[in-house]
């Protein structure tokens, strides 16, 4: 796994909802060994511990990051202006191998959804991108995801946009024309992707979320079950060893 700590340059940042914010950082030798499915690890100021952020996007020397304010370390960095210097540490975890040739959909749920885009770029018309959302208000870069040519499809848990639904409502009406899935969301909504893939005998592969402190497999704070071949249990880290993983293989 290639990765250095860097400080990047905070070059665009913009607000897609009251709690997720958009944030381009540029650093051209990071950007240019980053791969689909990888995160970063942000050093926030005045904290110990990083926060991993997926990787929404790479543009040229751009490293584009998307997340959600869910505690003290995330607001701070939302508070950050355009020009601050911020440290990360990229690109992070084994990312997906998207085939060429294949049809492909790729499945995000909630603050799942931005990684999806880099992924969707790399297959284009020939793909199909299934984002859901709680409601209306939560929905994010929907113009973005047209961009990369693939049909989107989109849904909302109570209805106020899209389908009214989960992501495997409209997954059930196109599974048997794709060939493999690709997700990262909430682990209900991966667990129940995975048995409807493994029902219909499709390859899946999913992007877990989980809590980590070193983001390099030092602390081995981010473990999780991987099923061995025998049946028993062992133990990977989502950090190394994923965040991708094949869904057969998780003890979910």
């Amino acid at each position: 796994m290639k990765f250095d700590v860097q400080d990047c340059t905070l070059v665009g940042k913009y607000r897609l909802t009251p709690t997720i914010y958009d944030f381009r950082l540029k650093n051209s030798q990071l950007a240019e060994i980053t791969k689909p499915g990888q995160f970063t690890h942000v050093l926030i100021p005045g904290k110990t511990l990083r926060r991993p952020v997926s990787v929404c996007d790479v543009e040229g020397d751009i490293i584009r990051i998307v997340f959600e304010i869910r505690g003290d370390g995330t607001r701070i960095l939302s508070e950050c202006e355009v020009g601050s210097v911020i440290n990360i540490i990229a690109p992070l975890g084994n990312g997906f191998n998207i085939p060429k040739d294949k049809k492909t959909v790729f499945i995000g749920g909630g603050i799942g959804v931005p990684p999806m885009l880099y992924c969707a770029e790399q297959a284009g018309s020939n793909s199909v991108v299934i984002n859901g959302f709680r409601d209306k208000s939560a929905v994010i870069l929907s113009e973005d995801f047209k961009k990369t040519g693939c049909r989107l499809i989109e849904t909302t848990d109570n209805g106020t946009y899209g389908i009214n639904g989960f992501v495997t409502d409209p997954l059930k009406e196109i599974i048997d024309d794709i060939d493999v899935i690709f997700a990262c969301g909430p682990t209900p909504m991966l667990k129940n992707i995975s048995i409807l893939a493994k029902a219909h005998n499709k390859p899946c592969f999913v992007s877990l979320e989980q809590r980590m402190a070193c983001g390099i497999g030092a602390c081995l704070g981010c473990a999780v079950g991987i099923k061995k071949s025998d049946g028993s249990i062992t133990y990977k880290h989502v950090c190394k060893d994923g965040p991708v993983f094949n869904s057969e293989e998780v003890d979910w």
